[in-house]
């Protein structure tokens, strides 16, 4: 016998003499569905979107218990591991994620199933109460608010300096994000951050041509 038998012997038999009990099952799959019902209530607490999705939230804790399941059956065999891995690579997840914390929930429920799949239920356990922290203590840190949008039409085309120097006296930063001059019409978007709103919409109104003047609110990026 060559050494490349040997050593093809030996490594074979260190993957097919694992051998997967059905207590270690149990416990394996117990301790997972314990944490994953946990990551369900997490982002129940944590999701402040206007339409949830009790559907996503399901499947989170439902990945959990199917990744944990597939690192127990490929610990059992080298065999199926590797089949495993053939399969696996040909999935294909096109479902767009529209929140990026959605997809720090998706991470963590996969890492619980592989960490309680290869029997680590101590470090799962402690990856997630970590996780939890570090969600809740960034979600309180306060942000800058979001700038609002002033969208101003007048019948003056050569307005727009008095309407900016108007503007400044309210606002200590802000930016013009749409110009649109056609015949004997000025519409003017303009982004900025203002404390005394109704001051301010209040003397834009007021302002020589003006035929509207709107001041709007969004959830958008804070840019500046």
């Amino acid at each position: 016998m060559g050494f490349q038998d040997v050593f093809k012997k030996s490594f074979l038999e260190g993957f097919n003499g694992m051998d997967i009990t059905t207590g270690k099952i149990a416990a394996t799959l117990f301790v997972t569905a314990i944490l994953a019902l946990y990551v369900f209530m997490i982002y129940r607490l944590v999701t402040r979107k206007v339409f949830y999705s009790k559907s996503f939230n399901i499947s989170l804790a439902a990945m959990a218990l199917i990744t944990a399941a597939i690192i127990l059956a490929m610990q059992s065999n080298l065999v199926i591991s590797l089949g495993m891995v053939g399969a696996l690579s040909i999935i294909r997840f096109r479902t767009a994620v529209k929140d990026p914390m959605d997809l720090v929930f998706l991470f963590w429920s996969i890492s619980i199933g592989i960490i309680c799949g290869a029997g680590l239920y101590e470090v799962a356990l402690v990856t997630s109460v970590a996780v939890t922290i570090c969600i809740l203590v960034l979600d309180l840190l306060p942000v800058a608010k979001a700038p609002m949008m002033l969208v101003v039409n007048s019948s003056v085309t050569d307005g727009e300096q008095e309407i900016m120097d108007t503007v400044k006296k309210y606002a200590g930063a802000c930016r013009v994000k749409s110009r649109n001059l056609s015949s004997g019409r000025l519409d003017l978007v303009v982004e900025l951050r203002v404390k005394d709103e109704s001051g301010l919409i209040q003397e834009v109104a007021g302002l020589k041509g003006m035929i509207s003047a709107s001041l709007i609110a969004h959830d958008g990026e804070v840019t500046f």
